[in-house]
Order: C-alpha cells, then sequence, then structure tokens
C-alpha cells in the first residue's frame, strides 16, 4: 500500500458510516435490532408463565403496560435519546464510555473496573441469547404438531452448531440479505399484532401506565417476579448504542421509530389482546396469532430471524474482545479479517468456540426456552444498571449539565433499572448463576492480565539505560555498525529497548540505523494520520518512533514505517529487520511481586498469545526474536 493510499484509508474510517440514512437503517434492522426483534417470542409467554396461571384482564393489561412502558423508557429515553448522544469519537458501548470517562478524561481505575465489568457481562448474556432464541422459534413445532417435540432441542444444537462453525467463512456473503429479512419478520410482526387488537382493540388501554403502577404494588412479590420477564422485552437494547459506530446514531434511530418500535408495540398488545380475549396461554401465545395454515412457514421465518439475533451476538463479541485487546485487557489473541468491506467483519477463534461450548451446553442442559428464561437477564439489567451511573458522570462532564440536572435524570434511570436488576436477581439460584459465573471469568481474565503486563513493564523499567550512555559503551568496546535497519519494539518511552540491550549483548553487534519502536493504543477508537506518529532522532541514524492508533484499529507497522520515511526517518524499507522480545515469565524471588497464582495464570496467558509479529502484520522473514526472563 502506498502512502497516499494508507493516510486516505485512515481519513475514510474516520468519517464513519456512509451511504444513505434508509439503506444504513436497513443494513442496522440485520445487525442491531436481531435481539430485541426477536424478544416477542418468549416475553410474554415467560411473563404469563411468571404471573397467575389464569390471569384476568386487568393483569393482562397491566403486564402489557409494563411491557411498553419499560421499552419507551430504557430503550428510546436512555439509550436512543440520551446515551447515544455521548459517543467516543463516532463509537458507542459501554467499553468506549469507559475509555471515554475513565482513561481519556483522566485515568479513573474505578471507572476503568466498572465499565470492564459490565463488558464481562455482556459476554454472559451473550452466550444465552442464540439458545433461547432458537429455541423459542423452534418451539413453535409444538404448536404445529406434538410429534415434533423430542427433536426441538437436537434441531436447535444442528443450527447452532452450524451457525458457529461457519463464523470463520465470515458473513458478508449473506450479510446483504440480513436487513430484508429483518425488515420482513418486523413488518409480519406488526401484521400479526394487528390481528390480535382486533379481537380486542381496548387493549390499547395499556398506554395508561397507572395499569402497570397498579399491576406491580397490588400483586404483592409476584409483581415483583414478574418485573424479571417483563425486562426480557428489552435485553437487545445495549445493541443499539453499541452498534452506533458501524451505522451512525441517524440510521439506528430511524430504524427504531419507524420500523422496529411499532411493530413491537403492536405484536406486545396483539398477543395480550388475544389472552384477554379468551386464547389459551398454554404454549407459545405468539404462534397463536399466526393463521393455521401459516404456521410453519412463520416458523422457518422466525427460525431465520434468530439466526441473525445470534449472529449478532457473535460478531459484537468479536468487535468487544478486540476492543479490550487493544486497550491492554486480554491477551493478543488470533483476529482474522473475513471481509473487506467492512471492519466490523473479524473472526476471533478462541470466543467462537468458547461461546459455541457454553451455548450448547445452556441449550441442552436447559431443554426449554421457558427454564434459559430463569438464567436471562441478570447479567444485562446489571450492565444497565452500570452504564446509568457512567452517564451520570457524562452529564456532568461532558454535557456540563448541573449536579441537579444530571442527579434527577440519572436517578431516574438507577431507579428504574434498579428495579429490574433487583427482580432478576431472584433469578439467581434457578439458573441465573450462569452468566453472572461467566462474567467474573471474563472480568478475572481481564483483571490478571492487565495486572501481569503492568508488571512487566515496570520490571522493565527498573532496568532501562540511557541512550547516550548505551551508544557509548558500544563505541568504546569499538562494536561494529553493521549495514542494515534495525527496528526494536519496546514497551518504554525512555530508554534503550531492552530488546536492543540483549541482542547487542549476545551478537556484538548493531545495524547501522536502529529504530526504537513503541506502540500505544489510545482512548479513541480511530487515529488520524496527523497524530499517528511522533518522531525524534535521539542520535545519529537512531530514532525514537512512538506509534498511536485507536481501540479500534489494526497497527500495520511496515504501513508506519513507511510513513516515517516520508516525515524523515532516513531508512532502506527493502532492509528492515524487526526485533521483538519474548519474555518468560518467572516469579520475583523478593517476595514483592505479583501472588504466586496471578503470576502462572498470566504466564498461561502469555504464552498462548498471538505472536507480536502476527498482531504488527509484520513480515515473517524479517523478525528476529530474542527470548528474556522477566520476573514478576
Amino acid at each position: 500500500m502506498s502512502e497516499q493510499q494508507a493516510l486516505a484509508g485512515s481519513e475514510s474510517v474516520r468519517r464513519g458510516p456512509q451511504g444513505k440514512a434508509s439503506l444504513l437503517a436497513l443494513s442496522a434492522l440485520g445487525v442491531v435490532f436481531g435481539d430485541i426483534g426477536t424478544s416477542p417470542l418468549y416475553t410474554f409467554k415467560t411473563i404469563l408463565g411468571t404471573a397467575e396461571k389464569s390471569p384476568d384482564a386487568a393483569a393482562v393489561l397491566g403486564a402489557l403496560s409494563l411491557v411498553l412502558w419499560t421499552l419507551f423508557i430504557i430503550t428510546t429515553v436512555k439509550y436512543v435519546l440520551f446515551a447515544m448522544r455521548v459517543d467516543n469519537d463516532g463509537e458507542g458501548g459501554i467499553l468506549a464510555l469507559m475509555a471515554l470517562l475513565g482513561v481519556k478524561k483522566q485515568h479513573r481505575p474505578t471507572i476503568v473496573a466498572v465499565g470492564l465489568f459490565g463488558a464481562a457481562l455482556i459476554y454472559g448474556d451473550g452466550a444465552i441469547t442464540p439458545a433461547i432464541s432458537v429455541l423459542s422459534a423452534l418451539e413453535g413445532l409444538n404448536m404445529a404438531t406434538p410429534v415434533l417435540q423430542p427433536y426441538v432441542v437436537p434441531t436447535a444444537v444442528v443450527i447452532l452448531f452450524a451457525l458457529f462453525a461457519i463464523q470463520s467463512q465470515g458473513t458478508s456473503t449473506i450479510g446483504h440479505l440480513f436487513g430484508p429479512v429483518m425488515l420482513a419478520w418486523f413488518a409480519i410482526m406488526a401484521v400479526m399484532g394487528l390481528f390480535g387488537i382486533a379481537k380486542h382493540p381496548a387493549v390499547f388501554a395499556a398506554l395508561n401506565p397507572t395499569y402497570g403502577l397498579s399491576y406491580l404494588f397490588s400483586n404483592g412479590f409476584t409483581g415483583f417476579l414478574v418485573l424479571g420477564a417483563v425486562f426480557l422485552c428489552v435485553t437487545g437494547a445495549e445493541a443499539l448504542y453499541a452498534d452506533m459506530g458501524h451505522f451512525g446514531a441517524g440510521p439506528i434511530k430511524l430504524a427504531w421509530f419507524a420500523i422496529v418500535f411499532p411493530s413491537l408495540i403492536l405484536n406486545y398488545a396483539g398477543q395480550a389482546a388475544l389472552v384477554i380475549d379468551g386464547a389459551p396461554t398454554d404454549g407459545n401465545i405468539f404462534f397463536r396469532l399466526c393463521p393455521d395454515l401459516l404456521l410453519l412457514p412463520l416458523i422457518v421465518l422466525a427460525t431465520i430471524a434468530t439466526i441473525i439475533a445470534s449472529q449478532s451476538i457473535i460478531t459484537g463479541a468479536f468487535s468487544m474482545t478486540r476492543q479490550a485487546i487493544q486497550l491492554g485487557w486480554l491477551p493478543r489473541l488470533q483476529i482474522k479479517q473475513t471481509s473487506s468491506e467492512g471492519y466490523g467483519q473479524i473472526y476471533v477463534g478462541v470466543v467462537n468456540w468458547l461461546l459455541m461450548a457454553v451455548t450448547l451446553g445452556l441449550t441442552i442442559g436447559f431443554g426449554k426456552s421457558d427454564n434459559l428464561a430463569s438464567a436471562y437477564g441478570i447479567a444485562v439489567s446489571l450492565t444497565m444498571l452500570m452504564t446509568s451511573a457512567l452517564l451520570f458522570i457524562a452529564m456532568r462532564e461532558i454535557w456540563r449539565w448541573s449536579l441537579l440536572a444530571a442527579a434527577i435524570v440519572a436517578a431516574c434511570f438507577l431507579i428504574v433499572d434498579g428495579a429490574f436488576f433487583l427482580a432478576n436477581l431472584t433469578k439467581v439460584a434457578e439458573g441465573g448463576y450462569v452468566p453472572l459465573i461467566l462474567a467474573v471469568s471474563v472480568y478475572g481474565t481481564m483483571w490478571i492480565w492487565h495486572r501481569g503486563a503492568a508488571a512487566v513493564s515496570q520490571r522493565l523499567r527498573e532496568t532501562l539505560i540511557p541512550v547516550p550512555d548505551f551508544l557509548a559503551r558500544i563505541a568504546e568496546k569499538k562494536l561494529p555498525r553493521v549495514p542494515g535497519t534495525a527496528v526494536f519494539f519496546t514497551r518504554t518511552e525512555k530508554g534503550t529497548p531492552p530488546v536492543m540491550v540483549w541482542h547487542v549483548k549476545h551478537n556484538r553487534a548493531l545495524h547501522e540505523h536502529v529504530v526504537a519502536l513503541r506502540v500505544e493504543t489510545m482512548s479513541v477508537p480511530w487515529v488520524s494520520s496527523a497524530e499517528r506518529i511522533k518522531l525524534e532522532q535521539v542520535a545519529p541514524n537512531f530514532w525514537r518512533v512512538d506509534a498511536h492508533y485507536g481501540f479500534m484499529e489494526r497497527p500495520h507497522i511496515p504501513e508506519l514505517l513507511a510513513r516515517s520515511k516520508a516525515l524523515g526517518c532516513d531508512i532502506e524499507l527493502s532492509d528492515v529487520t524487526y526485533y521483538v522480545g519474548h519474555e518468560t515469565v518467572i516469579s520475583r524471588e523478593d517476595g514483592k511481586g505479583l501472588p504466586a497464582w496471578q503470576e502462572r495464570l498470566f504466564a498461561l496467558m502469555e504464552r498462548n498469545a498471538q505472536h507480536v509479529s502476527d498482531f504488527f502484520s509484520l513480515p515473517n522473514d524479517q523478525v528476529v526474536e530474542i527470548g528474556r526472563q522477566v520476573a514478576i
């Protein structure tokens, strides 16, 4: 790639999503709204199962009112109208918000911890979403013919296994179909809802919030438990914020207000109207909205929609993993770009197979979507609670709201999110422990990796040699300077790279041209060309290059060196040798290091991390690896 092409490519990603808002909104239907768009498959039936066995009209209207106002308060007001106004150079989601408030503004470990645990929680519920969605769709077969009931779980397992198995091939070839399929799905849901509403038009009385509040406070503990089921209607709301960087806030808002929100309202209202009209509540009330002749085609469409929703969750997990790696909170993992059409088209093998194992285990272990509903929601509700706390800080520091105004708005969000979280806590013993265990495991991995990496950097800084002193030693010992250019990677801002010291010690020679290269990931998603490189000549033919990348970018060092040459770093790009250090982590003997169990876990992750040459896109035949022991 030429210098001009590289610069143009960098600026193109900073311009954000390109294209007509309507087309971007259509694409967003297949990526952003899959989870929340398939929630009608299981939400209302879970509510009815949690409430009384034979709910009267008042109870049904109360439940519907809670669903509609939950969609409005959490999704529309909190995420669409508030959260999407807080972006980190166009990127959204709890990790981008954490980087903005906890690192970019000033370093605040508490905010960083909150953001990271919120991200870890998303992995927890992310494993449940494909299982509960696909099972809910296939359970419609029970209503078509009970003979097929024994085949629901095996079919779900086959579909989910196939979905995860094709991830490495990418989804760009079929991705353009996701939007139109989901558009058809939302249109059919709306028509089915209108069919149900025609049975009992008075169901729209549930738009009055007093129905929901009356049901909530007049049914004791049952009303409180129903909140946990009601929350299922917004489990995909976080995706609206997290995927903002892929489509832009405008197209996502357009899709929400023009298509998704009306369709969800109509479908939930239709299900409630059908129940009030006397329809049986056994089985799945969603499929009772469909005429018998069209039931099988609807099941097929529902299954496809849930596969698309699952694909969105998997892609989101890949994207979040890359962000965490770039921010230094996860070890380097092999990331495969599956398409040149979009930066988000990636594949992370370790994450894919771990998610698959957990998802298939949950599908087989719980067996029914009703059982999985008990495990679903607790992690997302806690993530939303954390997002509300971060939004309060954003209101104060970014929007410059007064303390009173920010406190009032944030308190409303926190009260709603807190109520849902407490209601979901009742699910812990029934399966809610699953996403919590997954989240704690992911967060623990992040924490140990970050502590270990910081300890390694600290140890390396303790033994730094100033560059003038190092070059003086070379001159004093009359060590030869051989032709060519050596690029030494370093973690330190000053001094001689430790890899260079070890190289000279063992080879007793140094290249004529030397570059000390430090790569730093910034707390912004993208870094402009002008800010990419900081170059300083610290001695004759000795340059220090500081490279800056955003947490959504992939470093490409050969391209970077082309830029450094244009900025005055006189090196021959065709004759470059890259020197990287391979650390073997050992325990400190003075007792001042990390606890032994943390050191061992970090060492295990370090050994299995992606090779630095792959991570930095280095040509393999020009890389020299130097082993070293680092006691932490």
